[in-house]
């Protein structure tokens, strides 16, 4: 009887432990790349970085507890689209964060010699992307 409850103790520490270096990795993944400050610069409010940061805790420690212990959230399906539609800003914003730190976009302007147009090469992605997945949300409603 004590060994099992060892044992799911230390199986408890264990998973413990790799969510927090699993958490600290992401973190540092995001610092790394500079997506809070890209996104303080870009609104101009870097004034309130502090706030992003906050917010940035808050949101994983958020998903974690709603992935961990799921429970009916109020607001049905509008509210599910409102959540999804700020995850999709969320990971948008990483991997522009991310192209951006790559210098994906200028290497790929130059090997397609486009001078002009780079926004529109990057709202065609989006609209891209975002149709993308529109389309498969009312798919997976209709389909099952």
């Amino acid at each position: 009887m004590a060994f099992l409850f060892v044992r799911q103790v230390l199986l408890g520490l264990a998973g413990l432990s790799a969510g927090a270096v699993t958490a600290a990795g992401v973190f540092a993944f995001i610092t790394a790349i500079g997506l809070v400050q890209r996104l303080a610069a870009k609104t101009g409010t870097a004034h309130r970085i502090s706030w992003y940061e906050d917010c940035f805790i808050l949101g994983g420690t958020l998903g974690n507890l709603v992935y961990l212990y799921p429970f009916p959230l109020p607001g049905g399906l509008v509210f599910c689209g409102l959540v999804g539609m700020a995850y999709g800003v969320f990971v948008g914003c990483l991997i522009m964060s991310l192209a951006e730190t790559l210098d994906a976009f200028p290497v790929l302007c130059r090997r397609l010699k486009l001078s002009e147009g780079m926004g529109l090469l990057v709202l065609s992605l989006a609209l891209g992307k975002s149709l993308g997945s529109i389309f498969y949300f009312l798919q997976g409603l209709q389909g099952g």
